[in-house]
């Protein structure tokens, strides 16, 4: 992947980016999608900004002729699988998920087989293979209201999250067999800092991700997707809030709430301050220009595949 930033090296200096994007913008007739954990500046410039259930029901939504997808590899391929007929590209291929790559579909397939009686559901977080063995979809934002629409005595494969997995099977009191993947940002971080970060605030309302592990999930206050964390700085009274999952949704927290505070917990690396999802921050400014003046990198998928993936997206999406 050299070629991306050789590309990104040979490009005018005196180019204005913004401007620059604006026109390919207009051009290309494109709509820019980003998520809450890019960085700063791409989510300010971003048509819609939002976690990944939200950016699912934007692409399925919008009648843009391309989609610039700032965010991550299986969120551009979810965007392609809702919309065969537009173009949808990702500013850095790169962009890749620890959590997708941690489900290879031949194994899941292998455990599939092995358990004929169970169904599967998985995590929107996993590539278009793994969706297209699932036979529902979730988020974060719906994962509780997709587990409670399967019948009650029905065997389930919750797919590739350990941690929501978990977390779903004592919200809803459903027994599943988990998949053992986990997110390299919410696995790291340390119930020790926070613990240490709850002693000298005391006042500060604890929001973390149902991805965390659960000795941290155990400390939280609020327990949600980002988009529930980002409403509960608004609808929570707390002046001070410790933000359990990837700091760039801190951007959108000051942005409707700029008076109160918000402090990133650390990961158990005593240099991090924070923890920024490394993959999430390979998009910038300048390759999103690239994407959008070449139409590359492109995100393209076999029919069949994309039928098959499709499928349990829209069972979900049917749930509102």
């Amino acid at each position: 992947m050299e070629a991306i930033d050789a590309r990104v090296r040979a490009l005018d200096p005196r180019l204005d980016l913004h401007d620059e994007l604006a026109r390919l913008r207009r051009e290309r007739k494109a709509v820019i999608l980003a998520h809450y954990y890019q960085d700063d500046e791409i989510q300010d410039l971003a048509d819609f900004t939002g976690d990944s259930l939200q950016l699912a029901q934007a692409a399925r939504d919008t009648d843009a002729e391309v989609i610039l997808f700032c965010g991550v590899h299986f969120m551009a391929e979810t965007a392609k699988i809702l919309n065969p007929s537009r173009t949808v590209v990702l500013p850095d291929l790169r962009a890749g998920c620890s959590l997708a790559d941690s489900c290879p579909p031949q194994k899941l397939a292998a455990l599939k087989a092995a358990h004929p009686d169970h169904v599967v559901v998985s995590y929107i977080n996993c590539t278009a293979e793994t969706k297209a063995l699932s036979d529902w979809i979730c988020t974060s934002s719906n994962a509780r209201r997709v587990i409670n629409a399967i019948p009650a005595d029905q065997k389930i494969i919750f797919a590739p999250d350990r941690n929501l997995g978990a977390w779903l099977m004592r919200e809803t009191g459903r027994e599943m067999l988990l998949w053992q993947g986990s997110c390299i940002v919410h696995e790291t971080f340390s119930e020790r800092k926070l613990i240490e970060l709850k002693s000298q605030h005391k006042d500060a309302v604890v929001l973390a991700h149902p991805e965390c592990e659960p000795e941290v999930l155990q400390h939280a206050d609020i327990i949600g997707s980002t988009f529930a964390l980002l409403r509960a700085t608004q609808t929570n009274p707390a002046q001070r809030f410790i933000v359990a999952t990837e700091p760039g949704i801190i951007h959108q927290m000051r942005k409707v709430n700029p008076q109160k505070e918000y402090i990133p917990l650390p990961g158990r690396d005593t240099t991090c301050a924070c923890n920024e999802c490394p993959f999430m921050r390979l998009n910038t400014l300048e390759k999103m220009v690239l994407a959008l003046r070449d139409l590359e990198p492109r995100i393209e998928m076999d029919e069949g595949l994309r039928l098959a993936a499709l499928k349990p997206l829209e069972r979900m999406l049917a749930l509102g």
